[in-house]
């Protein structure tokens, strides 16, 4: 596996930092070097976010995305500002609900309900970093589903299991019909 450098983008409260947190230790897990960070703007919810998180088999000597080889956006305003200035290679996840910028239409986009799978068929919005997660890690091929369900289970809030267990369950369902 090369180095994957990866950004995750949407708004604060959407669970982004979280996200990255999960995928890092669910790679370090898997036997995998990463290291994650993040920024959000004094509003924190309801303001843009990023978290990014970096994978590879090889040491990680510097710990900042560089050159993202994926993005997710989960709203408008940070497809627009993250979309921006990316290599052709890198991998775009975003949200279905989002129009795609012509800066980007020469990368590869999958377009994925994340958003409404939260709310529609997990049944909670506050799902959608979850069901992204195991979207994402889909379509990777980060680390074996078990792993992530059990880094996944060990992060969130007690009593919460089931509806993240049925979030992981469809954010990798989705990923599997790309």
């Amino acid at each position: 596996m090369a180095k994957m450098e990866l950004r995750l983008a949407g708004s604060g409260g959407q669970g982004v930092i979280l996200a990255t947190i999960i995928l890092a230790e669910a790679a370090l897990s898997g036997g995998k070097n990463a290291v994650q960070s993040q920024s959000y703007g004094p509003e924190a919810r309801g303001g843009m976010c990023k978290a990014e998180v970096i994978v590879s088999d090889e040491d990680i000597w510097f710990t900042k995305v560089v050159n993202p080889t994926f993005l997710l956006a989960l709203t408008q305003e940070s497809l627009d500002k993250y979309g921006k200035g990316l290599d052709k290679n890198c991998v775009i996840m975003a949200d279905a609900s989002l129009e795609i910028p012509d800066c980007i239409k020469d990368n590869k986009v999958i377009k994925v309900p994340i958003l409404k799978t939260a709310r529609e068929v997990v049944g909670k919005g506050f799902t959608a970093n979850i069901v992204a997660v195991a979207a994402i890690n889909e379509a990777l091929k980060l680390v074996p589903f078990e792993t992530l369900r059990d880094v996944v289970m060990a992060r969130i809030p007690k009593g919460t299991e089931a509806i993240n267990l049925k979030a992981l369950e469809e954010g990798e369902k989705l990923a599997k019909t790309l």
